[in-house]
């Protein structure tokens, strides 16, 4: 009873009772409803958090990273150590070496590395820094070169120099 000629094409005939009609449609939809929840089901993201005591820890309500699908999501690195000791009043250099160690910690513990860094965030509160982080960056992530982006920023929390933010794929 489905026309499959001319303008009306896959559209009911007009001969369909309104009972078939109803019944028709609510089994397409049924299918249908049935088919995208399954799917949606399948694809849902499995978020999971990743957490490592060799970087420092998370001082408020996020996790150091999250991991979903083929990522990691590094939340952002102030250059604070593994013990929970803030560098404020050290060189730009000390900082950004512990930022970056605790970059490097968090992506192991998650699987991943930075050969492996899709996309940085650097916020850096003075952009004559700007340099020095870059040399520094270089070094450290070799021919590797991510999408990156340096942020010049007034402050940061507890008066440090930068914070890092990334993405990885596992």
């Amino acid at each position: 009873n489905i026309d499959n000629n001319g303008p009306q094409q896959g559209r009911l005939s007009p001969g369909m009772s309104n009972l078939a009609s109803a019944v028709f449609a609510g089994a397409v939809g049924a299918a249908a409803a049935h088919y995208f929840l399954s799917a949606g089901a399948r694809k849902r993201p499995r978020l999971e958090p990743v957490s490592t005591s060799h970087a420092s820890p998370a001082a408020g309500h996020y996790s150091q990273a999250v991991k979903n699908g083929g990522e990691v999501f590094v939340s952002g690195l102030l250059p604070i150590m593994p013990d929970g000791t803030k560098l404020s009043g050290n060189t730009f250099e000390a900082q950004a070496t512990q930022v970056l160690r605790n970059l490097e910690a968090i992506l192991h513990e998650a699987g991943s590395g930075l050969d492996r860094l899709i996309q940085v965030r650097v916020y850096i509160t003075d952009v004559k820094n700007w340099g020095l982080f870059n040399e520094m960056y270089a070094n450290k992530l070799g021919a590797h070169r991510p999408a990156r982006c340096v942020v010049p920023v007034p402050e940061l929390h507890f008066g440090l120099l930068l914070e890092v933010e990334a993405v990885a794929a596992l």
